[in-house]
């Protein structure tokens, strides 16, 4: 019987973002006609880009409160406030905010203060529009880091919290990751299932089948669905309907739910 990718309940494709209409842009900078100047400059370098600009700190911090930000671009040489100072209060309150020192003052010592307190990017203000396609790349290039590391960490929170097992397997069908729900099905630890074979969870008599046409299987066509027998830690004999896919690196996904007679 093959296995039923809605009875599953995981998307194996992944979390799939919403499209973007614009990226969202602070811009903090005391001059408030270089602020304007770079605010025009961005926005005809790129369209999705929406810029806000702010001529201190502090008020650089009412927008972050009031906006959904997903880029802060700061001077460093600010009154009150200087852009490593921004940077820390920003760390403290929005610790994924991509943050691009962007600044007339340049120096190593200035940079690697900067890098030591968390900056995305740093960069020198300079003449000519070069300078602006240059800034404007870096931002797109913070922006798809920052949403990269969000898609991750909520994957992983979504496999954490399934109710279905998940596991990732390498290529030889070592286990590299279980999810509680898996280990849970089969009756081992999640540490005593790292780094084991899948075939562990085979009987003697499943084991070919394991070898000779699921594992050879997944790589040629991406994916393979059934129902095999698992034999759980306490020795008892289970039946489980999983999926498994074949991603681009090799590793393969595997989700399983124990199935009834009533089931199969």
């Amino acid at each position: 019987m093959a296995a039923d990718n809605q009875k599953i309940g995981f998307n194996i494709k992944g979390i799939i973002p919403p499209p973007i209409d614009s990226y969202r842009l602070l811009h903090v900078d005391d001059d408030s006609a270089f602020a304007n100047l770079t605010s025009t400059c961005l926005e005809r370098e790129q369209d999705l880009f929406d810029v806000i600009t702010a001529t201190s700190a502090s008020d650089g911090m009412d927008c972050l409160d009031a906006e959904d930000i997903d880029c802060i671009i700061s001077d460093y040489d600010m009154p009150e406030m200087d852009g490593l100072e921004f940077l820390a209060e920003v760390r403290t309150h929005y610790p994924d905010t991509p943050f691009i020192l962007f600044t007339g003052k340049g120096s190593e010592e200035i940079a690697s203060e900067a890098i030591a307190a968390g900056v995305t990017d740093y960069l020198q203000k300079g003449s000519g529009t070069k300078q602006y396609a240059l800034l404007a790349n870096r931002i797109l290039n913070a922006i798809d880091r920052c949403r990269a590391n969000q898609q991750v960490a909520r994957g992983f929170k979504a496999m954490e919290t399934a109710r279905e097992g998940i596991s990732l397997l390498d290529e030889d069908g070592y286990f590299l990751y279980v999810n509680d729900a898996f280990a849970e099905t089969v009756g081992y630890t999640r540490a005593e299932l790292l780094n084991e074979h899948w075939g562990l969870l085979y009987s003697e008599d499943e084991i070919d089948t394991l070898y000779n046409e699921i594992l050879p299987t997944v790589p040629v066509e991406g994916c393979w669905s059934g129902v095999t027998s698992y034999v759980r830690q306490d020795d008892k004999q289970i039946q489980v309907d999983h999926t498994l896919s074949h991603t681009e690196d090799g590793t393969m996904i595997c989700l399983i739910q124990e199935t009834t007679a009533e089931d199969t």
